[in-house]
């Protein structure tokens, strides 16, 4: 028979000090770890020390009942205070220390660096709760997941909510509903998720809470009762979130004596166990030393070892169904490890749990070793830290110029950037990067055409790969929905930033006095480098923005040939819209005029659009001073010294081959 009760810490540490000398106590100890038991110090501390940490000792919750366990995510836009409220939360229930430090979860440099969080993060928090007429009193174990708020970093959001029955959508009370609280919200309805609505930062000056629950009735119709306003900074209001989190949020749907049933939804590397993976056990329970079977790839695994977050890694010997944990099983190859993947019980066949639905890459880049003797140590850099990464999608690929690599697709231009500064800063490697590019996709003409690649309808996002136009009956380029919040003032300007890009406009709807919201059809390419930065610069910083993948629509693209000295150099090429080849032209043939080395004669630097050129610029010759021993006499002798000079830079023109060193390529190609 299962109970709950309070024991003292004494006894317990008694117990397992001679229960392997004493086959009774032997048998007490398995029988307490089959029962809902709270070990704490004593009966006086367990109630006196609700909200202090203890000394690196935490109550160890054992087959903790499903009723008890909240599972949420804390979404938010960026800047809007996530990692803060995480902080407060880890203190207030214990799992950390009072003052432990800024910002407890982002424990990446990239992310103090930036200052913004990219990598979810787990916590296992218990609370005490008095009690009321909805919710019994009683300790509850709250598994808290603080996402990040970037748009390029929706992938880590998506795979959070799996774990997750409620969600807190925190909103800054000074900036308001923000582009990405929109598309957060959105997700977590979609996922039926509870939202637990809070304003943050009340504490600031220029605060003004009331526009804030005016912004939230207006666009997701939430009643201001509903709506907690604190200050995680100061902790004020805090508690309020702990209660609703408990009263709101519903106990995860499991089944604990139902067949073992587990999810995994996050992984990284480490070099002495392998693949470590974050798994939501979804009904049953899990052991140390149990078989296990991945759903998906049908391999069988031994359990070597589970814990859970707090935040740091406290082992156990086993997680039940409700609860959210790590655990490891000896994997080496992080090829083997699917997130949303299911697991389940060696021999037994359960029914797959709803997984992860594969990221869709936005933009592409090249990713080579600066020398080919790096490609082993490169390659196993990357495929480690894809597995902590999984919205990164990885081919191998290959360049004259630059030699074998790899092409990666990622969510946005941020996610790339923090992904190569990961390379460096985690792994050591030194890659070369090349620009970012999309995929494009192209009809095709002909049966004969059709039977040679296989299909109608073929998709390249490497310029080399662009087929004969000849052939193509027409092309087609990938558009994003673009969400833009931006105050009054700047409506104009960012309004005519968005149709110069080629934007479409969608809507425009005022969410309150000063603020309009935007939507807008733009074609990816065009603002995957710097239509970010320009957004808020043309905003001083006030407007903000979000995207989501529309499909592709028809367009006119041509790819950018660039002739050296009349020979095509294929690395080089380039695809853009065809209002833009002139531009884009004039820009690449200008930043060769200055790399490419100067030769004995003259170099035309050439860009290229079908049998057009659309831009030109010379390399001058390198030219030696022929006069310098006439140093009198006639001067029809430095005349023929002249000429016969020309003639031999003409002759030169004609039969010389350019080599462009390889420092050329990557300082052209790279971003």
């Amino acid at each position: 028979m299962k109970f709950s009760t309070v024991i003292p810490f004494s006894i317990i540490y008694n117990i397992s000090q001679v229960s392997r000398r004493t086959p009774e106590l032997i048998s007490l100890s398995r029988n307490l770890s089959h029962s809902s038991v709270v070990f704490c110090k004593n009966k006086k501390s367990s109630e006196t020390s609700k909200y202090k940490a203890k000394d690196n000792e935490h109550p160890l919750k054992v087959d903790v009942p499903v009723e008890n366990i909240r599972n949420f995510s804390i979404i938010a836009h960026v800047d809007h205070g996530k990692s803060t409220l995480a902080d407060r939360l880890l203190e207030m229930t214990g799992a950390v220390a009072f003052n432990s430090g800024h910002q407890i979860l982002d424990k990446l440099q990239v992310e103090r660096e930036r200052g913004i969080t990219v990598k979810a993060q787990t916590a296992s928090l218990d609370y005490s709760y008095e009690g009321d007429d909805k919710v019994p009193s009683g300790n509850y174990l709250l598994n808290l997941i603080d996402t990040p708020g970037h748009v390029d970093f929706c992938g880590e959001v998506s795979r959070s909510l799996l774990a997750s029955q409620g969600a807190i959508l925190l909103v800054d009370a000074n900036k308001g509903v923000q582009a990405q609280t929109v598309a957060n919200y959105r997700l977590a309805v979609s996922r039926g998720l509870v939202v637990v609505p809070v304003i943050n930062k009340i504490d600031l000056k220029n605060a003004d809470p009331d526009r804030v629950v005016s912004q939230l009735n207006k666009i997701f119709g939430l009643e201001e009762d509903t709506i907690l306003r604190i200050s995680a900074k100061l902790g004020s209001g805090v508690e309020d979130v702990l209660k609703a989190v408990v009263r709101e949020i519903p106990p995860p749907p499991a089944d604990v004596s139902a067949s073992f049933r587990g999810l995994v939804f996050d992984s990284w590397f480490d070099k002495y166990r392998g693949a470590v993976l974050l798994i939501y056990i979804r009904d049953g329970f899990l052991r140390v030393g149990d078989h296990i079977t991945s759903a998906q790839s049908g391999q069988n695994y031994e359990v070597r070892s589970l814990g859970l977050l707090r935040p740091s890694e406290e082992p156990c010997k086993m997680l039940c169904a409700g609860q959210v944990g790590y655990m490891t099983c000896n994997v080496r190859n992080p090829a083997e490890v699917h997130i949303g993947a299911t697991f389940h019980r060696k021999g037994e066949t359960v029914e797959q749990l709803p997984g992860v639905s594969a990221a869709t890459p936005l933009v592409f880049a090249g990713v080579y070793p600066s020398d080919q003797s790096q490609y082993t140590s490169l390659r196993s850099a990357l495929e480690k830290l894809v597995l902590n990464d999984s919205a990164v999608t990885m081919a191998t690929d290959s360049s004259p110029a630059l030699g074998q690599g790899w092409r990666l697709g990622f969510l946005g231009l941020l996610h790339l950037e923090v992904f190569g500064q990961r390379l460096e800063q985690e792994y050591g490697a030194e890659p070369v990067m090349t620009a970012p590019s999309v995929t494009y996709k192209a009809k095709l003409l002909g049966a004969k055409n059709i039977k040679k690649y296989g299909t109608d309808e073929i998709t390249f996002s490497n310029p080399a790969h662009f087929p004969d136009v000849q052939i193509v009956s027409e092309f087609y380029e990938p558009v994003v929905t673009a969400t833009i919040i931006t105050p009054d003032e700047y409506l104009g300007s960012v309004m005519t930033l968005c149709l110069d890009r080629r934007g479409q406009q969608i809507s425009s709807v005022n969410i309150d006095n000063d603020r309009v919201m935007l939507q807008f059809l733009l074609p990816l390419n065009e603002i995957i480098v710097d239509f970010h930065d320009y957004i808020k610069s043309t905003s001083s910083g006030y407007a903000s923005f979000d995207y989501e993948s529309s499909g592709y629509v028809p367009t006119k693209i041509v790819k950018i040939d660039i002739l050296l000295n009349g020979n095509k150099v294929e690395e080089l090429c380039t695809v853009c819209h065809f209002s833009r080849a002139v531009m884009v032209g004039r820009h690449l043939c200008t930043r060769l005029r200055d790399l490419v080395p100067r030769q004995l004669f003259q170099v035309a630097v050439q860009a290229v659009v079908g049998s057009k050129i659309v831009a030109r610029e010379n390399i001058k010759a390198l030219r030696k001073d022929v006069t310098a021993k006439c140093y009198g006499g006639d001067i029809t002798r430095k005349m023929k010294l002249l000429r016969r000079q020309a003639e031999g830079k003409k002759k030169m023109r004609m039969i010389g081959n350019i080599e462009v060193p390889k420092h050329t390529f990557i300082s052209v190609l790279k971003r």
